[in-house]
Formats: structure tokens, C-alpha cells, sequence
């Protein structure tokens, strides 16, 4: 019977193998993820993007790191050196010679397979004579001859040979292992055990250890738990919280404090520059004793953060620091937004407690906005575009122009613009416009039902509302094109029509969906006097069967009901039609033909709901599980450190009410076109609501738009108990007796009517 041998590699054969696989398995996928990636691209990106974020913060400071670092090089060299110690041993193991061959007594023998008994003996006693040891041969060699001769002669070797490989029958399996010998080696054997102790009970522990305390402080936005909690608190004792305390209690977050995150420092020099700062700014709370506002970490980084708003220069060694607070800020007031939310649910599902008002979290909003583009709330959101001063501002807010918004100075004809904007040269203007036409113009449309309900646009008190908004994004230097395409067709016309022209050019853009729904008020208007018009006709008609009788009455529906659906003139033959139907039978044929008609319609009606309702399913799909990239479009930021990408924020809220109505939405992924649903329950009251739904940029100042939002909700149908589907009869006889019920009632039904 065939045992089992463990051989431990004395070669060294094997262990190369084991090598060769090893390093293959930590040089190819690291080669993959940490390979530098293609320089020049990333140049060349930043040089497409200089003409607009030339003066940008992080654009300069992006430009040094790539000259300076030298983390590329020093992952290409440490990946080469890893490949060539993978190809010189796979060189080595390719020229290893193979230990193990198939025994094949044909090739001992020198002779072909399917040789005779005949030659077989005869090849035998020639070599024996060459190899005997008496002859002064190889005798392990004669071993050999030996061994092959009585394998192919005896018929019991010679079928373990053709069955197992091996005249002797089935050998023991060996298992090779791919270690040198000398690692069980009873010499080597406390050397071995202390490196297995280092290894699995010292460093692993260690390296698990501080990999599961880290986790454990920071949340899947990788923000700290505590700082999470101690926003909850702050939003929970001050449901109404102005900017100044939210300035407050967004630098007192933890990641500002050098216990508990080791890039925040904490310099010598702060007790000198930290105060000047404070003197040049004014009153920001200092003397507030109630921790942690009061601690010099919080303080430190709530002076930063109003120095950066008021766009103050700082010493070069603090400077570092506040561009550490403020690339943070955004991060952690994205935090404060999702606790004011979590808040909110809270205090709608449980009540107990004040949710937090719309006002807080719109100013967390805010706050993000001013961070981004390193500006007061109070200031003009036309500073945010390059060489614009605050004594340039009184050029645009004359009651010439009247420019007081980047819309207001989009809407200006190029003749006025270059006007107003004289104090700039030929290539600062340039560079203006550049950088205003790069600014985002978004167009938001809205869509409310009620999914998986029957009608979907009656709304009842209690049920789940699914606003659809689509949010086309397209850039400012579309609407420069707009507004030269319309300047262009004026100056074509009359003076009367370049007139008119004129007045509507002064029109802004975004106001030109007004007059669209102008338009659209009017078509409704007509509408609702068709639809008077035909309900005069209904009343004339019941006037009509209330004086005439009921024959003539149900004449006068028909032909009212075939005006409805029927062309006018179409409407004066069914009623001499009706009017010359008088047996009973042509009555029924042509509701007959009404009804069929009406089905048709309906199935139709269905059909599209039924095509939309998967439609939006597949829609919904997709959007599971396709994931799509955060990157959309650099965010013009003077005096933000780091690169900014364009985020946006929606929701509906009541503004009446000072309340959240669906939780906020971040959109991260608009670069074209964006679909987004929101969903909230219904009011239980019925009546009519006003919501609104609201656009908010992370990045920008003065692009936030509001869309009214009207809601009429309707009671609720009430649900029948004893719906005749669920009349089902327990067996078949009480089903047969049921039927010859029905079908006695049915003929007594007859016989009254034939009476």
C-alpha cells in the first residue's frame, strides 16, 4: 500500500519556486496601483487649465509640488529594482534541471517501444556483458538494465509499469515542501522560533492594532467620531445657530487639536501672531469661557478661519497652518449638514426635541461657500473673480448698471461691460471674461407624482411625493453667446423691431423662463374656459332631461358625450343620429361601440404608464450600478489651497415654516446632465402647500436658484373591506350553488324588463 514522504527542498529547487511566486505576487499588483501615473498628462492638464485657474492658490502650489517631489522617482526605482529581482528569478527557476523524469524501461534498454520478447533478451545480454561489475562495468547501471530487462518480460511488472509507472507497483506520494532544509534544522531551530514569535505575535498585533484604533475613530467620511458627536451636541443645544456661532463651533472640531490629530501643530510663535491677529480682526468672542471654545486650539483655528474670510495676509509660519483649517473646513461642514439632517428625522419620527431650523443648516451652506472662495457673507460675490477690488465695486452698483450679481453682469450687452469695467486693461479684461464664462449656469427642471399609485399626479395626505429634478449644467460663455446671437438679429431689423429687441436683450436670461410661463398661464387659462364652456353645455343638458323626461335626458348625455369627444361639426350628425334611433337595440349597439372605444383609450393610457413606470425602473437600475466619478469640473477659487471640485446641494424646503422638507441631496457627479429624485411624505392635512425646491453651490457665491413648489394634496381613497375579489367560496359546491344563484336572478331580471 502507498504511503505518504515529506521532503523538505535540499536542492534548493523548489524554494525558488516558492521566491519566483512570492515576489510576483507583490511586484505586479503594486505595480498596477502605485506606479506613478503619466506625468506629462497631468501637465499638460494643468497648462489647459492655466488661462482661467492661472492665479488660482492651488493651481501655484499644484505647480510646485510637481517640480519639487521626488515620490515618483522614488516609486519607479523601488518598482524597477522589485521587477528585476522577479525576472532574475525566473531566469533561475527556467534553468533548473527537472528531478523528476518518467521511468521508461524502453529508454534504458536503447531500444524502440513495442520491441519483441526476442530483441528484447538479445539487447539484454549485450549490455549485460558491457555494464556486469565482473565485466568492470557500472554496476549501478547494470542495476538499471536489470530492472528494465524484468519489466518488460514479466507480465505482472510489466502491467504495474503500463498502470502505475513503476515496475515495483505504486509508490509512496511525496510531498514536496518549497523550504531549505536548514530551517528544521535542530541547530537553527531557536533562531527560527524567535523570528515566527517577532513576526506573528509582536509586529502583526501591533500593525492590526493601530489599523483598528484608527478606524474606529473616524467615520466613513473619514471624520472623527468625536468631532461628529460634539457637532450633534452644538446642533441639538442651539437649533437656531447664526454665523458667528457656526464659525465657532466648526473650529472647535477635534481635528484642529493636536491630541487627537498629529497634522494639526501647535508653534511657539502662535502666542505672538495669534493675538495681532486677533486685534486686526475685532471682536470674535474671545473671552468666551465655555469649553471647547476656549481652549488655544479652537481659538487658533477659528482666528485662521476669519483671516481667510476677510482675506488677510499672514506670516509665512502660520500660513501653513491656516491652509490646513481651511482645506479641512469643507469636509467637517458637510458633516454638520448631515447631523442637522439625522437631527431632523429624528425629531419628525420621534419628537421630543427642536429640530434644528432651516436657517442652520442653510448657513452651513454658506459657510462652505465663503470658505471656498475665501469671502464675507456680506461681501459682493463679484470679488470672487480676479482683479476686482472693493473700490471697483462702486463702477458696477452705479444707477447706470446696477451690476450687483455675476447674473447682473452677465445680462450686459459687451458695449456696456467693457464700459462699465474700464478701470481694467486689455488682457485683465480678457482674463475676466475667461473666468466668468468658465462659471457654472445651471437650468433646473421639476417634476412631482406619486410612483407605484394609479394616478400619479393626484396627490393624497399621506403618501410618499417623488419630486424629479433634472439639472442641466452648461457654462456662462453660453449665455455670452445667446446674448450676442440676440444682439446680432437686432441690429438686422427696423427701428422699430431693434427696439423691442433691445427691451428684451435688457431682459436677463434666466428670466426669460417668465415669459415661458406666461405663455403656459394663458394656454391654461384657455383651457379652463374650454373646459367652462363645456360644462355650461353639461348644465343646459340636465336642464334639458329635467324637463323632457328620462329617454330623452339619456339622448341629450349621448350627444353631449359625443360632442366631447367628436370635432364640432361632427357633433350636429350624431345628435340627428341619436334623435333618429328608436329601437332599443341600435342604442345598445352604438354604447356597445362607445364602451370599446373608451377601453381602447384607457388601454392605451396604461400602456404608457406601464412603458414610463419601466423606464424609470431601468433608470433607477443603472444609476445603482453604474458608479460614476466624483471629478466634474475645477472650482475658480483665488485663495483655496487645495483643488476644488464643483459640488451642488438640493432640496425642498418650507421657507414659511423654517423646515426641511426632504433631506438634502449633495450632487457630486453633475458635469452635463443630472437627474435627481427627492422624495418626502405628504402632509395629512389636505389642502394646498407651498414648498420650494433649492439649488445650493458648495463652491460658488450668488449661483444659489429657489423654484417654487406647489402641492395640492387630496384626501385619501378609503379602502374597501368587502371587495367582491375576495368573495372566493371554500369548494365547488358552494361555488356551483353560487353560480345557479346568480343565474336564477339574472333570468328574473329579464323577465322584469320584458314586462
Amino acid at each position: 500500500m502507498a504511503g505518504q514522504q515529506f521532503q523538505y527542498d535540499d536542492s534548493g529547487n523548489t524554494f525558488f519556486y516558492f521566491l519566483t511566486s512570492f515576489v510576483g505576487l507583490i511586484v505586479i499588483p503594486a505595480t498596477y496601483y502605485l506606479w506613478p501615473r503619466d506625468q506629462n498628462a497631468e501637465q499638460l492638464r494643468l497648462k489647459s487649465l492655466r488661462r482661467v485657474h492661472g492665479r488660482c492658490l492651488w493651481y501655484r502650489l499644484r505647480l510646485m509640488k510637481s517640480q519639487q517631489s521626488i515620490v515618483p522617482t522614488l516609486k519607479k526605482a523601488a518598482l524597477l529594482f522589485g521587477w528585476a529581482v522577479f525576472l532574475f528569478l525566473a531566469y533561475k527557476v527556467s534553468k533548473l534541471d527537472r528531478e523528476y523524469q518518467e521511468y521508461n524501461p524502453y529508454e534504458v534498454l536503447n531500444l524502440e517501444a513495442g520491441a519483441s520478447v526476442a530483441e528484447i533478451k538479445k539487447q539484454y545480454r549485450v549490455l549485460s556483458l558491457k555494464y556486469h561489475p565482473d565485466k568492470g562495468g557500472d554496476e549501478a547501471m547494470f542495476m538499471m538494465i536489470a530492472k528494465a530487462y524484468y519489466a518488460l518480460t514479466n507480465e505482472e511488472s510489466r502491467q504495474n509499469w503500463e498502470q502505475y509507472g513503476n515496475p515495483d507497483g505504486p509508490r509512496a506520494t511525496s510531498f514536496g515542501i518549497a523550504l531549505p532544509a536548514w530551517i528544521v534544522d535542530q541547530k537553527n531551530s531557536m533562531l527560527v522560533l524567535l523570528v515566527y514569535g517577532l513576526a506573528f505575535m509582536v509586529i502583526l498585533p501591533v500593525v492590526v492594532g493601530t489599523w483598528w484604533y484608527r478606524s474606529i475613530r473616524y467615520s466613513g467620511d473619514q471624520i472623527l467620531i468625536n468631532t461628529t458627536q460634539l457637532f450633534m451636541h452644538f446642533m441639538y443645544k442651539t437649533p437656531n445657530m447664526n454665523m458667528k456661532r457656526l464659525t465657532m463651533v466648526l473650529t472647535a472640531a477635534f481635528e484642529f487639536d493636536p491630541r487627537s490629530n498629529k497634522e494639526a501643530t501647535i508653534r511657539p510663535t502662535d502666542n505672538v501672531e495669534v493675538p495681532q491677529l486677533i486685534r486686526e480682526l475685532g471682536n470674535i468672542n474671545v473671552k468666551k469661557k465655555e469649553p471647547p471654545f476656549c481652549y488655544p486650539y479652537s481659538l487658533k483655528a477659528r482666528v485662521l478661519v476669519l483671516s481667510h474670510l476677510a482675506r488677510m495676509e499672514v506670516s509665512e509660519d502660520i500660513e501653513e497652518d491656516q491652509r490646513f483649517v481651511v482645506r479641512k473646513s469643507p469636509a467637517l461642514l458637510q458633516e454638520m449638514v448631515n447631523v442637522g439632517c439625522q437631527l431632523t428625522m429624528m425629531a419628525n419620527s420621534r419628537g421630543g426635541f427642536h429640530a434644528p431650523r432651516l436657517v442652520s443648516i442653510e448657513n452651513c451652506m454658506k459657510l462652505t461657500q465663503m470658505t471656498v472662495q475665501g469671502l464675507q457673507e456680506s461681501k459682493s460675490p463679484l470679488l470672487q473673480l480676479p482683479h476686482f477690488e472693493e473700490e471697483h465695486l462702486r463702477y458696477c452698483i452705479s444707477k447706470k448698471y446696477k451690476v450687483r450679481s455675476l447674473q447682473d453682469l452677465v445680462s450686459l450687452k459687451e458695449s456696456d461691460r467693457r464700459s462699465m469695467l474700464r478701470f481694467l486693461g486689455e488682457e485683465k479684461y480678457d482674463e475676466v471674461m475667461a473666468v466668468l464664462g468658465s462659471f457654472p449656469h445651471i437650468t433646473m427642471e421639476t417634476k412631482l407624482q406619486v410612483l407605484d399609485d394609479e394616478d400619479s399626479n393626484n396627490i393624497t395626505a399621506g403618501s410618499i411625493v417623488t419630486v424629479t429634478v433634472t439639472l442641466t449644467r452648461k457654462t456662462m460663455a453660453d449665455v455670452f453667446e445667446k446674448e450676442q446671437d440676440i444682439q446680432c438679429t437686432g441690429e438686422d431689423t427696423n427701428v422699430e423691431e431693434a427696439q423691442g429687441d433691445a427691451g428684451k436683450n435688457k431682459t436677463k436670461v434666466w428670466q426669460s423662463k417668465n415669459k415661458g410661463a406666461k405663455k403656459a398661464a394663458k394656454s391654461k387659462k384657455k383651457k379652463l374656459t374650454k373646459k367652462r364652456a363645456v360644462g355650461q353645455q353639461q348644465q343646459k343638458t340636465d336642464k334639458q332631461k329635467q324637463a323632457n323626461g328620462n329617454v330623452a335626458g339619456n339622448e341629450a348625455v349621448a350627444a353631449a358625450k359625443e360632442e366631447d369627444d367628436d370635432v364640432s361639426d361632427k357633433g350636429s350628425d350624431s345628435d340627428e343620429g341619436e334623435a333618429n334611433k328608436d329601437s332599443p337595440s341600435e342604442r345598445d349597439e352604438e354604447s356597445d361601440k362607445q364602451s370599446d372605444t373608451e377601453v381602447d383609450d384607457m388601454g392605451g393610457d396604461d400602456e404608457e404608464e406601464w412603458a414610463a413606470l419601466q423606464q424609470s425602473i431601468q433608470r433607477r437600475e443603472r444609476a445603482l450600478l453604474e458608479t460614476k466619478s466624483k471629478i466634474t469640473h475645477p472650482v475658480y477659487s483665488l485663495y483655496f489651497p487645495e483643488e476644488k471640485q464643483e459640488w451642488w446641494w438640493l432640496y425642498i424646503a418650507d421657507r414659511k415654516e423654517q423646515t426641511l422638507v426632504s433631506m438634502p441631496y449633495h450632487v457630486c457627479t453633475l458635469k452635463d446632465t443630472e437627474e435627481v429624485e427627492l422624495k418626502f411624505p405628504a402632509p395629512s392635512k389636505t389642502g394646498n402647500y407651498q414648498y420650494s425646491v433649492i439649488l445650493r453651490s458648495d463652491s460658488y457665491m450668488g449661483l444659489d436658484q429657489i423654484k417654487p413648489l406647489k402641492l395640492e394634496v387630496h384626501e385619501a381613497k378609503q379602502m374597501l373591506d368587502n371587495h367582491p375579489q375576495w368573495d372566493i367560496p371554500e369548494t365547488e359546491e358552494e361555488e356551483e350553488d353560487q353560480e345557479d344563484s346568480d343565474g336564477i336572478e339574472e333570468s328574473e331580471d329579464e323577465d322584469e324588463d320584458n314586462d
